[in-house]
């Protein structure tokens, strides 16, 4: 029997974190990567939702020393929670939080030129990755500009030890995206290649996501921004990927139901009368709703597995609750979990499965998961 700590995690709605499949995860994605060349997690978004700090802590334990956020208080959570290393920020901070770069020991992305003189007016030494922008077109100097980019090495005050960009289409498979994608290949080396050449040198380069590691495993730089990949996912099922790499989930999503009641044909269940019986059903309320990540889209559309049953959601997700149909699952109760992403039985419903029905990625359905669900 678990603690009545563990108990309580499990009260309501819950995570449960396979830390096993994180670790197999990284021994696959490190296993693709050419030699020297470092892991970069990305543990923006709380982990992607899996949680920040327990990810980024285990990611330590097992020798990562280098990671990505998205903004200043990501990666000052992780400062604070004992991880050292790297940590580069990959979106904008404001002026107004330059300070706590300083304090922290932050790297960040200089996002244009103009940018990059902000930050070196501050006046205080600031460790920083130049973004190169070579087709995505959202932060960087354009890759063509590169007077630009050698301008921001005239700086004093910046300590530029990266220089990387983003692949916008690495995850495709159609000509056009293979060819756009070398393209960005092309355009991100002869930019590090100029540079070089004018005797600027003695930094890292980065330029592969997930997506960029599991498609062109083949290029070599210094790091390797894995993130969706990490956690075991893909971002839809459909995605084919070249490289040999068998991922493991490491989140499951669970909740309990609280009840069971009939529902008698004709009779309608939920808000705005949004379902109908056609006939005789049992329903189970299963206390979980949109406040902790499961989308309102998924209202009629989605599942879950109750007792390694396959149960539809009927009518509208709510707030903090949804209903089940569970007619035709066998001695279901009060206190049974519902599987919301995960195994019960011989059943799985993957992140991409539910993703798929709410019409989006599981990126977007992961890193949306709410707060108040406990991660255990």
């Amino acid at each position: 029997m678990g603690s009545n700590h563990d108990k309580y995690q499990k009260g309501r709605a819950w995570i449960e974190l396979n830390m096993d499949n994180l670790t197999h995860n990284v021994k696959q994605l490190q296993k693709l990567l050419p030699k020297g060349c470092a892991l970069m997690p990305a543990v923006k978004a709380n982990a992607y939702g899996h949680g920040a700090v327990r990810i980024g802590l285990k990611l330590a334990e097992m020798g990562i020393k280098d990671y990505c956020v998205a903004s200043a208080s990501e990666a000052i959570e992780l400062r604070r929670a004992g991880i050292t290393g790297q940590i580069l920020i990959l979106g904008y901070t404001s002026p107004c939080q330059f300070q706590d770069l300083v304090n922290y020991q932050l790297t960040q992305t200089v996002v244009d030129l103009a940018y990059a003189r902000a930050l070196n007016d501050y006046g205080h030494p600031l460790w920083v990755h130049v973004g190169i922008d070579t087709g995505m077109h959202r932060l960087g100097e354009r890759s063509e500009d590169v007077e630009n980019i050698c301008e921001i090495w005239r700086l004093e005050h910046l300590k530029i030890t990266g220089v990387y960009s983003h692949l916008s289409a690495s995850d495709g498979n159609s000509e056009a995206e293979i060819t756009f994608t070398r393209k960005q290949i092309t355009e991100f080396q002869e930019v590090v290649k100029a540079l070089n050449q004018r005797g600027i040198v003695g930094f890292k380069t980065h330029l592969q996501g997930s997506y960029g590691v599991l498609n062109y495993p083949e290029l070599e730089f210094d790091y390797a921004r894995v993130g969706i990949a990490l956690y075991g996912t893909l971002s839809m099922s459909s995605d084919r990927i070249k490289a040999d790499a068998e991922l493991r989930p490491v989140l499951s999503l669970k909740a309990r139901i609280t009840c069971v009641k009939a529902l008698h044909e004709n009779e309608a269940a939920g808000y705005g009368l949004a379902f109908r019986a056609d006939r005789e059903m049992r329903i189970a309320a299963a206390s979980i709703g949109y406040a902790d990540g499961i989308p309102r889209e998924l209202s009629n559309k989605g599942y879950a597995l109750v007792n390694g049953y396959r149960a539809a959601v009927v009518g509208r997700v709510c707030m903090d609750q949804l209903l089940l149909d569970v007619s035709d699952v066998p001695k279901v109760s009060a206190g049974d979990e519902a599987v919301f992403i995960g195994k019960s039985g011989e059943q799985e419903i993957l992140a991409c499965e539910a993703a798929e029905r709410a019409g989006t990625i599981s990126n977007e359905i992961l890193s949306r998961l709410g707060s108040r669900v406990e991660r255990v």
